[in-house]
Order: C-alpha cells, then sequence, then structure tokens
C-alpha cells in the first residue's frame, strides 16, 4: 500500500480540477480523481501524475444524487484501501438563467451540486477518518464578493458553499481543517474574444487573470495550513476587490 496521503479532489478529471490534481500529485498526494461519467483523465494530467509517482483512479458520480455523492468517499476508501485525508471540492454546476431569475429547477440544481454535495461530502469524510486528521478545500468564485446580477443561482449557492465552509470549520473543529479558494476568471472558454480577454485584465487591480497554477498552489498550501481554518483566499487577481455589474463574459465585448 503506498504511504502518500491520499486527495479526493471533486470534477478533476479536466479544466481546473485537473490542474488542482495534478499539483497535489506533485505535492506528494495519490488522487481520487472524480467525473460526473465515465471520464478519463486527460492525457496530460495522467502523464504529470505518473511522472511525480503518484497512484491514480478515476471514479464517476453524479453529484445531484445526494445519496451517490454521500457514498463517494466510502467508495474511495474502498478503492485504494484506505480513507483520503483530503477533500477538494472543485466540481460546480454553472448554467444561464433564464429571463435574469431563476425557477425553482435551476435553484435546486445548483444547490445540490455546489453546495450539498460537498456538505455531505465533507461529512463523510470526518466520519469515516474517526479520531484522524484531515482538511476540506472548497472552491468558490470571487463574484461571493459582490455578486453580479447574473446566474442568480449559481452565486447564490456559491455564496452558500462560502458560508458552510465557515459553519463546517466550526464543527468539524479540531481534527478536519475547512477552507476556500474563491478563483477569478481563470479558465475562459470560447465565449471569450483574445481583444476582450485582454480588455478584462487591464480592468483587474493585478492586470492579470488567475491563471490554473496559481490557484491549484492556493489548494496545496491550504491543505497543509494546520493553523488555518474558516479562511477564504481569493486567487483572481484583485478581482473580487471590484463591483462588477455582470458576469466577465458579458463585459468589455467588441
Amino acid at each position: 500500500m503506498s504511504e502518500r496521503p491520499l486527495a479526493l479532489v471533486t470534477g478533476s478529471c479536466r479544466r481546473l480540477g485537473a490542474h488542482i490534481a495534478a499539483a497535489l500529485g506533485e505535492a506528494g498526494y495519490d488522487l481520487a480523481l472524480h467525473a460526473s461519467s465515465r471520464a478519463e483523465p486527460e492525457r496530460w494530467l495522467a502523464d504529470r501524475l505518473t511522472i511525480a509517482g503518484a497512484t491514480f483512479m478515476a471514479l464517476p458520480c453524479d453529484l445531484g444524487d445526494l445519496a451517490a455523492a454521500e457514498h463517494l468517499v466510502p467508495r474511495v476508501a474502498a478503492s485504494f484501501g484506505r480513507v483520503p485525508v483530503l477533500l477538494v471540492n472543485n466540481a460546480s454546476r454553472f448554467a444561464a438563467d433564464e429571463q435574469g431569475l431563476p425557477g425553482g429547477d435551476a435553484l435546486v440544481d445548483h444547490f445540490r451540486v455546489n453546495a450539498a454535495a460537498p456538505v455531505l461530502l465533507a461529512k463523510a469524510l470526518a466520519q469515516m477518518l474517526g479520531e484522524g486528521e484531515g482538511a476540506v478545500v472548497n472552491i468558490l468564485d470571487q463574484r461571493i464578493a459582490h455578486p453580479p446580477a447574473d446566474q442568480l443561482a449559481y452565486t447564490l449557492s456559491k455564496q452558500a458553499l462560502a458560508e458552510a465552509t465557515r459553519t463546517l470549520a466550526r464543527v468539524l473543529a479540531p481534527r478536519v481543517r475547512v477552507n476556500a479558494v474563491a478563483p477569478g476568471l481563470t479558465i475562459p472558454t470560447q465565449d471569450y474574444g483574445d481583444a476582450q480577454l485582454a480588455r478584462l485584465t487591464a480592468t483587474m487591480p493585478l492586470r492579470r487573470l488567475s491563471q490554473p497554477e496559481d490557484v491549484a498552489a492556493a489548494v496545496v498550501y491550504l491543505a497543509g495550513a494546520r493553523a488555518s481554518t474558516g479562511q477564504t483566499l481569493f486567487v483572481d487577481g484583485g478581482a473580487g476587490l471590484h463591483d462588477f455589474a455582470r458576469d466577465f463574459v458579458h463585459l468589455e465585448r467588441d
């Protein structure tokens, strides 16, 4: 059995979660990778984890199914033969609200994946650790500081997770530390143009957007920050200091 500590990172087969998983692998963790369906990790991620000497395995789970979410940590423990000591709640649902305001289904869908599932996963981790120590890092969004007028269901669910971070930190202390990272615009989708991104970058106090490596480094730091709990670290180029009227995709367009 590997002597490396085990981390479970949700939504970690691609995009930001994959960068977090890669950084943790290089920091000495084995990785339980998660995807909503039977997806394999991107090749570059598998290569980096292999070079780092990390054991890794991908496990599918629909986090919108809360019963399934609650059983993910026991599945990981059964698959690896040991309980994870680190949980990174990175998986997220993000959908635009029709006509500006969400309906009940949209609210429930976002809260299931973005707030309820992370809490249940943290609960399961704490229960399985017993008297052992562990850590949880929740991935939030810089918009929790100054909510824009778009994607209300998503924003509310991330605000709920931000408050859950503080509350869980009290409930699970002293054995399990709970912290969070709030990224800014980090991996732009194809909805953004190059000129738009340049203008958005210029609006940031640090004149730069957060990079995946920045967010991953923050997660690695909080994973080992033994004197910190209930804290949120903004990794956003300073975006959280500004009050943006709308989601970034709608700003600085041609």
